[in-house]
C-alpha cells in the first residue's frame, strides 16, 4: 500500500516531489484498477500544487461527495455524468492543504446497503464492503494513500476491516459534510482510509486543523483502560473474528493495557435497536424527490428500504431520538471507567460473492453514538480481520493512541 506517512517525509526531504508522488499513484492505478473496480472516474490532468501539508497526495474521493472536476454520480443512473458546480467543504479542505483530489470512488447507490462491482483486493472472489466499496479498496491496492468515506451504519469501518486497511469514523461532525449527499443527518459522518493508523492520523490531524491527533498518537497512556466489549445483543461473530478481538486484546495487555470485560449497560443496547428507525426516517426525507420522481431507477434494496419506511411515523422516530439521547448520557459516564472499548469491526471476514456488502451489526451504535471509531487489522493468514477502537465524543486522539498502540503490538 501508498502510505500517507512515507509519501509525505519523502518529499519534506526532497527525495520525492509532489508531481512525482501523483505519478506513482497514476502509475498504480492504471497497473491495479482493471482488476479491481474501484474507480468511477479520474482526472486525467490535475493542477498539482508545489507546496501545502498535503502536496503530492492523491485522494479517493466517494462518489456521493461533490467535486467541482469530476461528476458526482451517487452509484445510480439517476445522476450519471452530473457535475456540481462546488466543491464539497472536504474536498476544497484538501485542495488548500495542496492535495490532489485524483479520483472519485465507487459507492452503492447514495450509500446505501446495495453492493457495487468492486472486488476485494485481497481475493477479487469477495466484497470488499460498503457502502465506501471504492474508497477501501483503492487504499488497499495501493493506488492512493488516503481516500474519504463516509458511515452511516458501518460503512467506513467495515469495508477497512474486509480489505485489511486502517480507517477512522471521526466523532460526528468533526469533518464537514456540506456537499455530501445526505442520508440521514443525524448519523452521516465523513471518514478516512489509509494504510496504517499513522496515516489516517495525519490525514485527520491536517484536514481537521488539529495537531495534537497526530501528536497524541505517541501518547497513548501508559497503562490505558480498555473495556473488551463483545455487543452480545448484536448476535455472535463468527469465530475468526471473536479470535481476532482476543487476539488484539492480548497484543493490549502486553503492551501494558488493563483489558477487562464490558458488558454494555441499558439503555445502550434498546439505542442499538432504534438506529434502523432514526436512519430510516431521515432517508425516507432526504431521499424524497429521488423516491417522488426515479422510484423504478433505485437499486433493488434501497427501493424496498425507502418502500417501508413510508410507513414510520414521527412517534416511533421522536422514540428512537429519546432512547439515543439516554444511551448517550449513559455512554459519557462509562468513558469515566475506560480509555477506549475495543470490540468487533465486523461479524468476520469479508463475505464470499458481491451479493452483499456484510452486516453493519456492530458498527450502528457507535454510528448512533457519535463516538470516534477506528478500525485496527489483525495481522494473519487469509482474508483480513479488524478490531475497532471507540472511544469518548470528541476524544479522537485517545482513540488514534489506543488504536496505535494496538496496532504496534500486534506487529510485534
Amino acid at each position: 500500500m501508498l502510505s500517507l506517512v512515507d509519501l509525505r517525509t519523502r518529499i519534506i526531504a526532497g527525495i520525492l516531489d509532489p508531481a512525482g508522488a501523483i505519478r506513482l499513484a497514476e502509475a498504480a492505478i492504471a497497473a491495479r484498477d482493471p482488476g479491481i473496480g474501484a474507480i468511477v472516474s479520474r482526472n486525467p490532468a490535475p493542477a498539482i500544487a508545489g507546496s501545502g501539508p498535503l502536496a503530492g497526495i492523491a485522494v479517493g474521493v466517494k462518489d456521493i461527495i461533490d467535486t467541482a472536476d469530476l461528476p458526482t454520480q451517487m452509484g445510480s443512473p439517476i445522476y450519471a455524468d452530473w457535475r456540481p458546480k462546488a466543491d464539497a467543504a472536504i474536498v476544497a479542505r484538501l485542495r488548500a492543504l495542496g492535495a490532489v483530489p485524483l479520483i472519485k470512488t465507487t459507492t452503492s447507490p447514495f450509500a446505501s446497503h446495495d453492493p457495487t462491482a468492486t472486488v476485494n483486493p485481497r481475493d477479487t472472489g469477495h466484497t470488499p464492503g460498503g457502502s465506501s466499496a471504492g474508497s477501501a479498496a483503492a487504499v488497499a491496492a495501493g493506488m492512493v494513500p488516503l481516500a474519504l468515506g463516509t458511515q452511516t451504519g458501518g460503512s467506513v469501518i467495515r469495508p477497512a476491516a474486509f480489505c485489511g486497511v486502517a480507517a477512522i469514523k471521526p466523532s460526528f461532525r468533526l469533518l464537514p459534510t456540506v456537499g455530501v449527499k445526505t442520508f440521514s443527518w443525524a448519523l452521516d459522518t465523513v471518514g478516512l482510509f489509509g494504510a496504517g493508523i499513522r496515516d489516517v492520523a495525519q490525514g485527520l490531524s491536517l484536514i481537521a486543523d488539529r495537531p495534537a491527533l497526530d501528536l497524541d498518537l505517541d501518547a497513548a497512556p501508559q497503562a490505558p483502560r480498555i473495556g473488551l466489549c463483545l455487543q452480545g445483543f448484536a448476535d455472535a461473530p463468527d469465530a475468526d473474528a471473536l479470535a481476532a478481538l482476543t487476539r488484539a486484546a492480548r497484543a493490549a495487555e502486553a503492551a501494558g493495557a488493563r483489558v477487562v470485560d464490558l458488558v454494555l449497560p441499558a439503555p445502550l443496547p434498546e439505542a442499538w435497536a432504534c438506529h434502523a428507525i432514526i436512519q430510516d426516517y431521515e432517508a425516507r426525507q432526504a431521499l424524497a424527490w429521488e423516491y417522488a420522481h426515479h422510484r423504478a431507477q433505485l437499486s433493488p434494496e434501497l427501493g424496498a428500504q425507502l418502500d417501508a419506511a413510508q410507513d414510520l411515523v414521527a412517534a416511533q422516530y421522536d422514540a428512537a431520538r429519546r432512547s439515543a439521547h439516554r444511551a448517550r448520557r449513559v455512554l459519557k459516564d462509562l468513558f469515566g471507567e475506560f480509555d477506549a472499548i475495543l470490540t468487533l469491526s465486523a461479524p468476520g471476514r469479508a463475505p464470499a460473492g458481491l451479493g452483499t456488502t456484510g452486516d453493519a451489526r456492530f458498527n450502528r451504535l457507535w454510528t448512533l453514538m457519535g463516538v470516534p471509531c477506528v478500525t485496527v487489522p489483525v495481522p494473519g493468514d487469509g482474508l483480513p480481520l479488524g478490531v475497532q477502537v471507540v472511544a469518548r465524543f470528541g476524544d479522537d486522539g485517545r482513540a488514534l493512541a489506543v488504536a496505535g498502540m494496538i496496532e504496534r503490538a500486534l506487529a510485534a
